[in-house]
C-alpha cells in the first residue's frame, strides 16, 4: 500500500469482576458470571498457554475462547465467556507458524492463527506460483492439518493510504492516522512505510503549508511512524468521517477477531467491515512486518497510515494489503498501542 496516515485510537473495556447477591437466604440460587469483554477473553486465552488456540467474537456478539481440556473449559465458564474445544493448543500453531517463518517467507504470503477453524491460515497472491507456491505447499503438508492455504484476491502491497490526506516532501500522498500528545508537545501517528519516504509532512499537494517533521520511523518489521506537529493547533482529536462530520477518539485498544470496525482514509473515505485475524504477518516486496491486524475492509492506493478505528477507541495505521473498493479486498493495520508504547504518547 502507498503512504496513508490518520491516527485511530480504541479503548479497551474491562469485565466486571462479580455478581452482587442481594438478601441472605440459605439456598438462594446461583448467579451466572457477567458475560466476559473480548479483552477479557483474550487475556483468559493468554492465561491458558497451550491451552488454548485463541479468542473471538462469534456472530451474536459473545466473546469466545478455545480450550483444549475440561480444567480449562471450567476456567472459561467462570469467567463468563463462551467455551469450544479445540484439537490443537497454541504450542502446536506456533510450531507450524516458525516452520513457516523458516521456509515460506516469499514476497505476496501472508499467516496468522484463526482461532475459529483451529488452524494457522496462509493466503498467497498472484506473484506467488511455481517453485514458490510449492514450498508454500511443503509447509502445509508437514504440518499434518494445522495449516491451510487460501488464495489471496490481486497482490499484496503497502500501496494504499487513511484519514485526511497528507504529502510527503518530495512527492507522495498518505493518509493521518491519529493526533497524539507527551504532555504539550502534539504528534501524529502514520505508516511506517510513508514517514521512510520524507522528513517533511504537508497538508497540501503543493506542499506550502508544512504540517510537521518525522521524529521516529520504522519498517519493516513494523509499520509505524510519528511526525511532530509544527503548529499544535493543527492537532484535533478526531477522525474524519468523509460525510462531513468527525469522530472523536478519546482512547486506544486491541483488536478482537469478530469485531466491528471502521477505516477512515484519503482514497476511498469511510469504509467499515470486520477483524479477521490479529498477530498476522505479511511478507511485502519491501519486507516484512508482523503482529498486525487482519480485516476485510478495502482500500487502495492512499489510504496507507490512516484510522482504523471502533466507536471512539483508535485501533490501528493502514498497512497494506490486496484487492480494491469496487471488488473488495483485503486489509492489514499496524496496532496503535504498541506505536504509542514505542513513542510515549497518548491520544486525546
Amino acid at each position: 500500500m502507498r503512504p496513508t496516515r490518520s491516527p485511530i485510537r480504541h479503548a479497551a473495556t474491562l469485565a466486571v469482576g462479580g455478581a452482587l447477591v442481594v438478601g441472605t437466604l440459605i439456598g438462594a440460587p446461583a448467579h451466572a458470571a457477567p458475560a466476559a469483554s473480548p479483552d477479557t477473553a483474550a487475556a483468559l486465552a493468554a492465561e491458558l498457554g497451550d491451552r488454548s488456540a485463541g479468542s473471538y467474537i462469534d456472530a451474536s456478539g459473545k466473546s469466545v475462547v478455545t480450550v483444549t481440556d475440561a480444567a480449562a473449559a471450567r476456567k472459561v465458564s467462570n469467567a463468563g465467556a463462551t467455551v469450544k474445544y479445540v484439537a490443537r493448543g497454541a504450542a502446536e500453531l506456533n510450531r507450524a507458524t516458525a516452520d513457516l517463518e523458516r521456509s515460506a517467507k516469499i514476497p505476496g504470503t501472508a499467516w496468522w492463527s484463526d482461532p475459529v477453524t483451529n488452524q494457522v491460515v496462509v493466503s498467497v497472491d498472484s506473484t506467488v506460483t511455481g517453485a514458490k507456491l510449492e514450498r508454500v505447499k511443503a509447509a502445509a503438508a508437514r504440518a499434518n492439518g494445522a495449516v491451510r492455504i487460501e488464495a489471496e484476491a490481486g497482490v499484496l502491497s503497502t500501496r494504499i493510504s487513511g484519514g485526511q490526506a497528507i504529502y510527503a516532501g518530495g512527492g507522495g500522498r498518505c493518509s493521518l492516522g491519529f493526533n497524539v500528545r507527551s504532555g504539550s508537545t502534539y504528534y501524529f501517528l502514520t505508516a511506517g512505510h510513508c514517514t521512510n519516504i520524507s522528513s517533511s509532512w504537508y497538508s497540501n499537494s503543493a506542499q506550502t503549508a508544512l504540517i510537521g517533521t518525522r521524529t521516529g520511523t520504522s519498517f519493516p518489521g513494523n509499520d509505524y511512524g510519528i511526525v511532530r506537529h509544527s503548529n499544535s493547533a493543527n492537532a484535533a482529536g478526531n477522525v474524519y468521517l468523509y460525510n462531513g462530520s468527525y469522530r472523536d477518539i478519546t482512547g486506544a485498544g486491541n483488536a478482537s477477531v469478530g469485531q466491528a470496525v471502521q477505516r477512515s482514509g484519503s482514497t476511498t473515505g469511510l469504509r467499515s467491515g470486520s477483524v479477521t485475524a490479529t498477530n498476522a504477518t505479511v511478507n511485502y516486496a519491501e519486507g516484512s512486518v508482523s503482529g498486525l491486524i487482519r480485516t476485510n475492509v478495502c482500500a487502495e492506493p492512499g489510504d496507507s497510515g490512516g484510522s482504523l478505528f471502533a466507536g471512539s477507541t483508535a485501533l490501528g495505521l493502514t498497512s497494506g494489503g490486496s484487492g480494491n473498493c469496487r471488488t473488495g479486498g483485503t486489509t492489514f493495520f499496524q496496532p496503535v498501542t504498541e506505536a504509542l508504547s514505542r513513542y510515549g504518547v497518548s491520544v486525546f
